[in-house]
């Protein structure tokens, strides 16, 4: 299959406007971030219900939903507005009937939208910061699937998704400029538990562009980390552009998925441990990790 690597833009209205299933609910129709998130919700909703959608194009439109909410919260949109807004969404789609004219322009409308969307292999996901890159294309060889470059001093890390054939795990490959071995390594985020809502500068205050990565992380007693559950050479496949040797750490299932549910504005920590009680630490934006998962999770035709 042919690649096709493309900059995901959530802003665009793909759906159009989808008659009486998706009319906006009050106070949601002047806020264009949290109206594209309302009307995917409704769509995602519907499918669920109605079971409109094959598994590619409801994949897709689970990426696509994932993405309109981190647009809308990058704006300044507020929890409160984006919870009033799903379950506005969800009521619309639960009255709705399953084979009603509405419900059939609708779906036919999101099945045109994305049409194309099974065939592109590669997207590009822009952060405030740091962005990331999806690959689900075919191979056996193992590779990154979505992945963001940081660099942390003279040091550089390759974080997020990879793996052979779809397979991919949560990984952290990192070079070290003086040759220093890591004996380990965790991921440092947000604990839900303790703090439900990201401690973030400006808060409340509008967009977060530019709000550097170490900023976005909660104070200590809101932390939590996952200590790697493996650590070996790096493959080649997998190492900083340009590093030739490194060390590769896997962090474990449940670490990708609670990454996946934080807020796209805030940031983690790889935190890579050397002898001596000597740490270094990189910072990955956490952007649309969630968009850029369920993208993968789409099936090539």
């Amino acid at each position: 299959m042919k690649s096709s690597r493309r900059k995901a833009r959530p802003a665009s209205r793909w759906m159009g406007l989808i008659g009486g299933l998706a009319g906006l609910a009050p106070g949601f129709a002047q806020a264009q971030p949290a109206d594209l998130f309302y009307e995917r919700a409704v769509m995602s909703a519907a499918d669920q219900r109605c079971g409109l959608f094959a598994p590619d194009v409801a994949a897709a439109l689970a990426a696509s939903t994932a993405q309109a909410r981190g647009a809308a919260l990058r704006a300044g949109t507020s929890y409160d507005v984006l919870r009033q807004t799903e379950r506005a969404a969800q009521a619309k789609a639960a009255v709705a009937d399953c084979r009603s004219a509405d419900i059939a322009t609708a779906a036919a409308r999101v099945k045109s939208a994305f049409s194309g969307y099974a065939k592109i292999t590669r997207l590009t996901y822009a952060g405030d910061v740091a962005g990331w890159e999806a690959d689900r294309g075919l191979g056996r060889a193992v590779r990154w699937r979505l992945s963001q470059d940081a660099s942390f001093g003279a040091d550089r890390m390759a974080f997020g998704l990879a793996g052979r054939e779809g397979a991919a795990g949560l990984i952290a490959a990192a070079s070290f400029a003086d040759g220093a071995q890591p004996y380990a390594a965790r991921l440092v985020l947000r604990d839900a538990a303790r703090a439900a809502q990201p401690y973030l500068a400006r808060y409340g205050a509008g967009s977060t562009a530019g709000l550097p990565l170490p900023q976005r992380l909660p104070p200590p007693l809101a932390q939590k980390a996952y200590a790697a559950t493996a650590r070996s050479a790096a493959d080649p496949e997998l190492l900083p552009k340009g590093a030739t040797s490194g060390w590769a750490f896997r962090f474990p299932d449940a670490a990708a998925a609670e990454l996946a549910a934080l807020d796209p504005r805030e940031a983690v920590a790889v935190e890579f441990l050397f002898p001596g009680d000597v740490v270094r630490r990189a910072y990955v934006e956490v952007g649309d990790f969630a968009a850029g998962r369920a993208f993968l999770q789409v099936a090539g035709r």
